[in-house]
């Protein structure tokens, strides 16, 4: 048995905290991409997510291509950051440490959609019935947990810890139960 000391770090620098070994591990809904296997070495992947596109209710939109020219919010360093950068130069990004001022933004007409996680989305439309999720996502992703290249030892510890919980059904409590948080 081990000791837990959580660590509140901004998103964007979380790969960074792991890689360098401020962290032992990073636990924080992260997407398993070919980038970040450069950097770190990767759990088993626990949970599959869609990035789903947010906007008032009034909008006509379908897809992210329709937001070409406009402003899109999203998490700093967050999956939806990534490819939006690199696959939609065209989507003005607005980036945000937190999805709160993401979603007062867009309640404002300060920006015309956030691109996220379907989870929180589906959060954020319950407390907001004046935005809806648009149909079509824009990928989907899938989670792991990420520790330091080369520490093999921790990584087998929590790749059999998370085979645990995912076959015994608590994975996806969890998810649900803190998913507010």
């Amino acid at each position: 048995l081990k000791e837990l000391e959580i660590k509140d770090t901004d998103f964007d620098s979380i790969i960074n905290e792991v890689k360098t070994g401020k962290a032992d591990f990073a636990a924080a809904g992260l997407s398993i991409t070919e980038e970040r296997l450069q950097e770190v070495d990767f759990s088993v992947e626990y949970a599959v997510s869609k990035q789903v596109i947010v906007v008032k209710d009034e909008s006509s939109a379908e897809s992210i291509e329709d937001f070409n020219g406009k402003k899109v919010a999203v998490q700093l360093g967050t999956i939806a950051d990534l490819v939006l950068s690199d696959e939609n130069p065209e989507v003005e990004l607005v980036q945000h440490k937190k999805y709160l001022l993401a979603v007062e933004d867009l309640k404002a007409d300060k920006v015309d959609a956030i691109v996220l996680d379907s989870l929180p989305a589906e959060e954020i439309i319950n407390k907001n019935p004046e935005l809806k999720i648009l149909e079509k996502e824009v990928l989907t992703d899938k989670y792991g947990i990420a520790v330091q290249k080369g520490n093999t030892e921790l990584l087998n510890q929590i790749n059999e810890v998370l085979n645990e919980l995912m076959n015994s059904g608590k994975i996806q409590e969890y998810t649900i139960n803190y998913l507010g948080e």
